[in-house]
């Protein structure tokens, strides 16, 4: 029979004439097993079943509020952590819908609704209200379209909870738990997995450990592994920023990535690296380590270099275009890039760095340190003055 009204949902879903169908398939698929558990007596068989439900609605509990007692830390702490939570899985589910329906979430007025029922339900003896992803799937697999379908919801749970609770005593837990399973299964979208994989295999290590949490363990524990790998991945951007040398594209004044455009030629005597990410403490010293390897590897060719008679490195210039901003201890790393560079005789110039940068590079007193003169609009700019002296000694 449930494979029967199984076939008949998804016809429902292709033929809009047979739209009831999936509308009242999880009704009908909880009233029959009911009633054939019921004449079968298969709750003494093994199969698991609701059982007894006190036929009351919650009491009020605005006299069982305190603010004060041993305990208040305690329930503070917890309702740091269940807010958080219930947040993120209300906006994260909503936002899935609202990518299927084609609308827009607004996280600050999910934040308001969540915490005004939350307030609302402490007074009346409720579980933690957030977003529920399994009646959320099966309202849109029955075609519910907007926050009316709420409404009626809550009045009939609200008569199921005050008369009909008697009759689910015989419900098997295997049926509800298929209804929601079938509703789930068609949010899951393999292309989308496929594509996230082709662009970012780090996104796609979190987007399969949230699915693996949620289904062997809870919505809570999908979305900490998820929150957990994406911090993860974070942190290593931001620890590990990706840095580039820079060619001279031939025939033009553009300056790119060698490793993008290998037509990209360097320029002799000159060692260009470009910055793509802001510089803070956490990445400092690895950016200045990252430039100092590369110099260590153009000093290696000395003697290919005197072989093709061109000079040593005597220039690097850092383009600072994509860096956005720059703390003290970015500062203290060039510095110290600074006089490593002073040791093997390179000067060091900076090259199209922002306002917000410069201004700190100048409150620091760095252009002092260099020279003002080393601090130029483009890397052409750059490049075109220190040519003219390379050729000299060449």
């Amino acid at each position: 029979n449930q494979q029967a009204l199984n076939i008949r949902v998804i016809q429902g879903k292709k033929n809009k004439k047979h739209f009831w169908v999936p509308a009242i398939a999880p009704l009908i698929s909880v009233i029959l097993s009911t009633f054939f558990v019921y004449i079968t007596h298969a709750n003494n068989e093994g199969v698991a079943i609701v059982g007894k439900i006190d036929k009351r609605i919650n009491p009020p509990s605005l006299d069982k509020i305190y603010f004060s007692g041993d305990n208040l830390l305690k329930g503070f702490r917890i309702g740091i952590e269940a807010g958080m939570i219930a947040l993120t899985e209300a906006v994260a589910i909503g936002r899935t819908f609202a990518s299927m329906k084609d609308y827009q979430v607004d996280g600050n007025k999910e934040m308001v609704a969540l915490g005004t029922m939350n307030v609302v339900g402490s007074m009346t003896s409720c579980y933690v209200a957030t977003g529920s992803f399994s009646r959320s799937a099966v309202n849109y697999m029955a075609g519910c379209q907007t926050a009316v379908s709420n409404i009626v919801m809550s009045i009939v749970v609200l008569l199921t909870v005050k008369f009909l609770t008697p009759l689910f005593k015989y419900t098997p837990n295997a049926i509800l738990s298929s209804i929601i399973i079938s509703a789930v299964i068609g949010l899951i979208d393999i292309d989308a997995a496929i594509l996230i994989w082709k662009i970012d295999k780090f996104d796609f290590v979190a987007c399969l450990g949230a699915f693996l949490g949620v289904v062997f363990k809870s919505v809570e524990t999908g979305l900490l592994i998820a929150v957990a790998i994406s911090f993860a991945k974070i942190l290593l951007q931001v620890t590990r920023p990706r840095t580039a040398i820079l060619g001279k594209i031939p025939m033009t004044s553009v300056y790119r990535n060698i490793g993008q455009y290998p037509e990209a030629n360097k320029i002799p005597g000159v060692l260009i690296v470009r910055i793509d990410s802001a510089i803070y403490f956490s990445n400092s010293n690895y950016i200045k380590e990252r430039i100092l390897r590369w110099l260590a590897v153009e000093e290696d060719n000395e003697d290919n270099l005197k072989a093709t008679y061109q000079p040593r490195i005597q220039f690097l210039i850092v383009e600072l275009s994509p860096v956005t901003d720059i703390d003290t201890s970015g500062i203290h790393a060039f510095e110290e890039l600074y006089r490593s560079l002073q040791k093997r005789d390179v000067q060091l110039i900076l090259a199209n760095p922002g306002q917000q940068v410069l201004d700190k590079l100048y409150a620091s007193g760095f252009p002092d340190l260099i020279g003002e003169n080393k601090i130029f609009l483009t890397v052409a700019d750059a490049v075109h003055t220190c040519s003219p002296k390379l050729d000299h000694e060449v």
